[in-house]
């Protein structure tokens, strides 16, 4: 068996959930897994590990429904600005999903993912060690159910490599809820940190923003700060509530004077809703390392001047597929992975300014182009959130339509290579997919929605994108104005989001 890195995805993907697993789980209304922690505990033992061996990775343990990804990459960003010689700490993780492009993306060590070959070596080190600890057991190797599930495998695989690299302060993503994640085998984090909560995940954690709040809170730890962004009052009363149970202090970060929209700090991450993200991760970061004997941070961090290390580290985060920018000669690509109603809001008021800052620049050139939306959500109720980024749209536009195209496609990569290794899903309703049913019914909410746009439905990302620069080509030929892009709004999903980064960087425009 090979042990290169394309195995160790092949291998990988075997150990997803197929979408009858999910969808029985889903319409069972059962909660998570209660036994999750115990379970992983013992995954844990059969690769060699105890859970208080994670406390030498100093854990920042961050929860929440939306700007989670967000605020861990600001929080990785700041710790690695005191990553130098002699300092108290000297390898940063961050731990986080999904990935876009390659899976090897959800675990970096400052701020770069694993090499293929780092990525390789700790996949089949963690899957050796628990198929010999299955003989042992006088179990079957080969049985599927000697492994966890692909979210926890990698989980144990982070925690594996980061304990291997010598990484000693570690942001670790809860993947869903908090209470019973597999991350929450965490006994002693450095500090928690919940990000805003909505309404997401209803099968699994509850139709309320209370029964989200109690499954977020599960992070909160008996001795250990925890922050949280502000929340609605009932939310915040819950989260509150957790803190005094486990006799601990819960901060509610309402935000610091420099972190504001037009202010002289400008984010590495676009979106005025930044900088609540940013606030929580100031104070969690500020925490850590203070706990960590880093001198020169300020007791009142919220209040008082930020470290020009706070600075650099907030103004060179990055993070791809969160209201980024990518540009070709005839498309201006415009991306956000908001896959919740609170997500698609927020990136359809990030985009909204966008078109306002180009009719401003541009004009009546920029009313004459096309402008498309490419969109898909395949496991949500992709008709809400397509309706709400409508709506947001027109609140922000007024008369000026949102989209002169409206595009719907699967999350399928490549017309003729089908997924790329990294971004196969097996958690699908495979024959949904294939007769594009989510898309038809998209395109068909979407025209009543607004009959003015013509709406496509495709198969895969790479003819979407192929359509829109066909579009884009024959626009900027017909245009008397050549110099102004086809604006392109690209959302509804992070696995549409990755996907598509894989075709437009695999196969850039054709130039004429």
């Amino acid at each position: 068996m090979s042990r290169n890195y394309e195995a160790a995805i092949a291998a990988l993907n075997s150990l997803q959930s197929n979408f009858a697993i999910i969808d029985k789980l889903r319409k069972s209304g059962k909660v998570l897994n209660e036994q999750s922690i115990p379970e992983t505990v013992e995954w844990l033992r059969r690769i060699g590990y105890q859970p208080s061996d994670l406390n030498r990775l100093h854990p920042v343990h961050v929860a929440g429904t939306k700007g989670k990804g967000s605020t861990s990459a600001f929080i990785a960003s700041i710790l690695s600005q005191y990553t130098v010689p002699s300092s108290k700490i000297h390898k940063t993780g961050l731990y986080s999903s999904p990935h876009l492009r390659f899976a090897r993306e959800r675990i970096k060590i400052d701020n770069s993912p694993l090499s293929e070959e780092q990525f390789a070596r700790y996949f089949f080190e963690v899957w050796d060690r628990l198929e010999e600890a299955a003989r042992v057991e006088g179990k079957d190797p080969a049985d599927p159910t000697v492994k966890p599930q692909y979210f926890r495998y990698l989980t144990l695989m982070a925690f594996h490599a980061y304990i291997s690299e010598g990484v000693d302060t570690a942001v670790i993503e809860c993947g869903i809820g908090g209470e019973y994640d597999c991350t929450n085998v965490i006994e002693k984090p450095a500090v928690s940190a919940i990000t805003s909560l909505g309404i997401d995940h209803v099968a699994l954690l509850g139709s309320t923003i209370e029964e989200i709040a109690w499954h977020k809170g599960g992070i909160i730890k008996s001795g250990v700060r925890a922050f949280s962004a502000p929340q609605p009052e009932s939310a915040e009363q819950v989260l509150l509530q957790r803190a005094a149970e486990k006799g601990t202090e819960l901060q509610i970060v309402r935000g610091h004077p420099e972190l504001t929209p037009g202010g002289n700090l400008k984010l590495g991450l676009a979106g005025d809703f930044q900088y609540s993200n940013a606030a929580v991760a100031v104070a969690a970061a500020a925490e850590v390392l203070r706990n960590r004997g880093v001198e020169g941070i300020p007791k009142e961090i919220l209040t008082e001047p930020l470290p020009v290390e706070f600075r650099k580290g907030l103004e060179l985060t990055r993070l791809g597929g969160r209201c980024e920018t990518r540009q070709e000669a005839n498309v201006e690509w415009y991306i956000d992975g908001g896959h919740t109603l609170e997500s698609i809001r927020l990136a359809g008021q990030w985009f909204a300014s966008q078109i306002q800052a180009h009719m401003a620049s541009s004009g009546a050139s920029c009313k004459k182009k096309p402008r498309v939306l490419i969109f898909n959500q395949q496991t949500r109720d992709s008709t809400a959130l397509a309706r709400a980024l409508y709506e947001t749209l027109a609140a922000a536009l007024g008369s000026e339509k949102p989209f002169t195209h409206a595009i719907f496609c699967t999350n399928v990569t490549y017309k003729d290579a089908g997924y790329r290794p990294d971004l196969v899903s097996v958690n699908t309703n495979a024959t949904d997919v294939e007769k594009l049913l989510v898309q038809r019914t998209l395109a068909e909410a979407w025209q009543a929605i607004d009959p003015s746009a013509e709406t496509q439905v495709f198969s895969t990302i790479e003819e979407a994108v192929d359509f829109t620069r066909d579009l884009a080509a024959q626009a900027r030929d017909t245009a008397s104005d050549n110099n102004t892009p086809v604006m392109t709004f690209v959302t509804g999903s992070l696995h549409l989001v990755g996907g598509f980064l894989d075709v437009i960087e695999t196969k850039p425009p054709t130039q004429s």
